[in-house]
C-alpha cells in the first residue's frame, strides 16, 4: 500500500536509537524527507527537549533544511526509576520523567505548530505506551507520564483542529529497544521472555500509517498495540 508519504517533510524526536531510529528509517523508505532530533551526537539536529531554547533552535533548523514541516513524531522519552515503589520515590525523579516525556513533547509540538499549520495534511504522532492504560509495579512516573501524553494528544487534536493538524497517540507494549533491555534486565534480548515483544520496526510501521493522509479521519485518539493483552479478562473462566 502506498501511504502517500513521499516528499513529505517530517521531524522525529528521540531519533538516535530504538523506536525513533526505526521511524526515521521507515519514513525515509516511504519517500519522506526526514530529520532526526536527539540529545546525542550523530542526530541530524541536536537538542535536549527539556530546554526551551534548544528545542526552538532545533525545530527552526530542521524546518529550514526540510523547507517546511508536514509531520512530527515525538519519540523522545525516558523510563525513569523502574522497580521502585511509589512510596519510595523522590519527587525529583518523578518530575524529571514528566519533564522529558510530557513537557518536552508539548514543547516540541508548540515550536513545530506554526510550520505544521502551513504544511500539507499535517499530522503528529505522540509515542505513549500501554503503560498509559495499565500499570506495572514500580513504574509510577513512567505510567503517569504516558497517561499524560495520551491526554495531551486528545487536547491537542481538539485545539489544533481549526488549523487542520491531526494528533494521535500510539501505545505499544514492550518493544525490544536498548532502554527496555536495560529496564527489564535483559541485555541479550527477549528471546526467552515468555511474553510477546514488538520490534521497533513494527512500531515504526504503525507510526507511518498514523502519519499517512490515508488516516485523515483518525484524530484525537490512540492506537493500542499490545497483542490483545489488555482485552483479556481476569475472570477465572
Amino acid at each position: 500500500m502506498d501511504l502517500t508519504l513521499a516528499g513529505r517533510a517530517v521531524l522525529v524526536t528521540g531519533a538516535a536509537s530504538g523506536i525513533g531510529a526505526a521511524v526515521v528509517h521507515r519514513l525515509r523508505c516511504e519517500g519522506a524527507h526526514v530529520l532526526g532530533l536527539d540529545l546525542t551526537a550523530g542526530a541530524d539536529v541536536r537538542a535536549d527537549v527539556t530546554d526551551e531554547e534548544q528545542v526552538a533552535r532545533a525545530v527552526a533548523e530542521a524546518v529550514e533544511v526540510l523547507g517546511g514541516l508536514d509531520g512530527l513524531v515525538c519519540c523522545a522519552g525516558v523510563s525513569g526509576p523502574v522497580g521502585v515503589n511509589a512510596a519510595d520515590l523522590e519527587a525529583s525523579s518523578f518530575e524529571h520523567v514528566l519533564s522529558v516525556n510530557v513537557v518536552g513533547t508539548f514543547r516540541t509540538v508548540r515550536h513545530a505548530l506554526p510550520h505544521l499549520a502551513a504544511g500539507r495534511e499535517p499530522a503528529v504522532v505522540l509515542l505513549a505506551s500501554d503503560s498509559a492504560l495499565v500499570a506495572a509495579p514500580g513504574m509510577a512516573p513512567y505510567c503517569a507520564s504516558k497517561g499524560a501524553v495520551l491526554a495531551l494528544a486528545r487536547s491537542l487534536a481538539v485545539d489544533l483542529s481549526e488549523v487542520g493538524v491531526r494528533v494521535n497517540g500510539l501505545c505499544p507494549s514492550v518493544v525490544d529497544t536498548p532502554m527496555s533491555r536495560t529496564d527489564l534486565g535483559r541485555p541479550e534480548g527477549f528471546g526467552e521472555a515468555g511474553y510477546q515483544v514488538q520490534t521497533p520496526e513494527e512500531v515504526a510501521s504503525l507510526v507511518a500509517v498514523l502519519l499517512s493522509p490515508l488516516a485523515r479521519a483518525v484524530n484525537g485518539t490512540h492506537l493500542l498495540a499490545d497483542f490483545g493483552a489488555s482485552a483479556a479478562s481476569s475472570f477465572p473462566a
